[in-house]
Parts: C-alpha cells; sequence; structure tokens
C-alpha cells in the first residue's frame, strides 16, 4: 500500500483555474503530479483550506491518518487579515502539532512560521521569480538530511513577494541567498516533523512559464520584462524547454542549469523528506 499523503492547496480556486488556464496546474494537482514521478503509488488526498476553511478534511479523516503532509505554493499573504489567510493558520498549526511529517513549499514554509509565532513580511529586494540563484547552504544545512545530494550552492524554481523574516522559536535555518536569507528552515522536536524551502522544488519549467503569464503586466511594471512581448516570448521559451529539455540553446540562453532543468534535480527536497522523514515515520509506528 502507497503512501497516504495529505496535500493541502494553499490558492484559492480562482487562482487556481485562471493558472490553469494558462498552461499551467491548480498547486494541489501540480504537486500531486511531483509526488506521483517519486513514488507512482502514493494516495494523495487534497484539501482546499482557503475557500472550504479549516474543517476541509473529509469526514472522519483525521490528520493522523495521514503519513506526511505537503503544503503548495499559494499567491495569498500570510500576514494579510482576509479570511482565505485565515482559515489556514489553524490548520497550519495543526498539521506540524500534529507530529505527522510536514513539508511546506514557499507559502507552506511561510503559513507555518507565521502560524507558529515567526514572521512573514514582503520581500525587501521586491519580487523573486524564475531562478533562484545562489542558494547558499550553511553549516546546519549542510548535514541536514533536506539537502542529501544537493550541492552546498544551487538554484532552485522560485516565485514570491514575501518572504520569512523571523523562523518560529525552536527553528534552524538551514538555507539562504543574496535576495532571501532564510531560503530553507527545519522544526524538529521530539514531536514536531517540518521541513519548509522559500522556492518550489516541486514547479517545471511550464508552471513557471505560467505563472509568468498570470503574473504579467505586474512583471512588466516591475521592470523584469520591457513589454508583454518579451514576457510571451520567455513563457513560449520555457514551454518549449520543458517540453525538449534538449535545447542547449534556450537553456544557455536563460542559464538554467541540470539542478532545475532536470526532475531528478529538482524534486531533490521532496525526494529526502519521503526517505528521511516520512517513511521512517511510517516504520516507527509499526
Amino acid at each position: 500500500m502507497g503512501l497516504k499523503i495529505l496535500v493541502v492547496d494553499g490558492n484559492l480556486a480562482r487562482v487556481n483555474q485562471l493558472n490553469q488556464s494558462l498552461g499551467g496546474s491548480p498547486s494541489g494537482e501540480g504537486y500531486v503530479a511531483a509526488l506521483h514521478l517519486l513514488d507512482p503509488d502514493i494516495d494523495a488526498t487534497i484539501v482546499h483550506p482557503a475557500d472550504d476553511g479549516p474543517d476541509c478534511l473529509p469526514f472522519g479523516i483525521a490528520l493522523t491518518d495521514f503519513d506526511g503532509i505537503a503544503w503548495t505554493g499559494s499567491a495569498l499573504n500570510a500576514y494579510a487579515d482576509e479570511p482565505a489567510v485565515a482559515n489556514q493558520l489553524p490548520l497550519a498549526r495543526a498539521c506540524v502539532e500534529s507530529g505527522v511529517p510536514v513539508f511546506g513549499s514557499c507559502w507552506g514554509m511561510q503559513i507555518v512560521a507565521q502560524a507558529l509565532g515567526g514572521e512573514v513580511r514582503p520581500c525587501e529586494k521586491g519580487r523573486e521569480i524564475g531562478i533562484g540563484r545562489e542558494i547558499l547552504v550553511n553549516e546546519a544545512g549542510e548535514t541536514h538530511p533536506l539537502f542529501a545530494g544537493r550541492s552546498t550552492c544551487f538554484s532552485a524554481m522560485t516565485v514570491h513577494m514575501d518572504e520569512v523574516w523571523a523562523v518560529p522559536e525552536g527553528a534552524v535555518i538551514l538555507a539562504g541567498n543574496r535576495h532571501s536569507a532564510v531560503q530553507a528552515f527545519a522544526l524538529e522536536t521530539s514531536k514536531y516533523r517540518f521541513w519548509g524551502v522559500q522556492y518550489h522544488p516541486e514547479y517545471s519549467l511550464a508552471e513557471l512559464a505560467a505563472i509568468f503569464r498570470r503574473y504579467g503586466q505586474r512583471l512588466i511594471d516591475a521592470g523584469l520584462f520591457a513589454d508583454q512581448a518579451a514576457l510571451d516570448a520567455m513563457a513560449d521559451d520555457w514551454f518549449t524547454l520543458h517540453n525538449d529539455t534538449g535545447r542547449r540553446d534556450l537553456a544557455w540562453k536563460y542559464g538554467i542549469g541540470e539542478d532545475t532543468l532536470y526532475a531528478s534535480s529538482r524534486l531533490t527536497e521532496l525526494s529526502n523528506w519521503l526517505t528521511y522523514l516520512v517513511r521512517p515515520y511510517v516504520a516507527s509506528r509499526g
């Protein structure tokens, strides 16, 4: 029987629908697809607390019925006073306090930080989108299983306007870069089993291309693209490279290396989570 993984989709339904219309995936479905690349037998359940509220689990199902919990990204802001955020804060706390291994990508890390006494703020350096460069694993991260198989400096798929400013008490920062000092942290106690990253190991080039199109004019206004034609050209190129990773010309043009081009490398942190946190947890329960 496969691992039972709860995938918490942090996005609103309307954002997921827009992303899908532009060639991407709803956050939850995209996360499940990434997990299935690592283990096709994973039995995944997706919930949508942004729309459905914190009591979004199927009737009769508890958090402890799962072997692992994965939180997706989201276009929301963890510090915002709005129902879609308020819906997720108690669930984030409950997930970590359940003792079940939890992995958070971007929003997933931010909402857990906010829920457990940390702080999330807008990025001082503005938006980081596309390829997150020069993510440096610190001394604590060098020996942490989250980064097993990673070099101490790597790139990753990313898109965020907010960052974790202060981690929860007891959390250990594992990596950062010039854009955001907290690119990964772990909160591990006798009961808590949380790993989080600011980037998106579950994303493909196609997913980022769809996000370029979804953000559109905001990226142009931020000076990241000269105009809509430039944005569309880059999105088209990323879709092409996603479908044909042998296009060395496009990989060179955008500085896309093996750590982001190939799923076997992109998914390193999720693979390590399953190997070093989820499966040992399952074994410990007998």
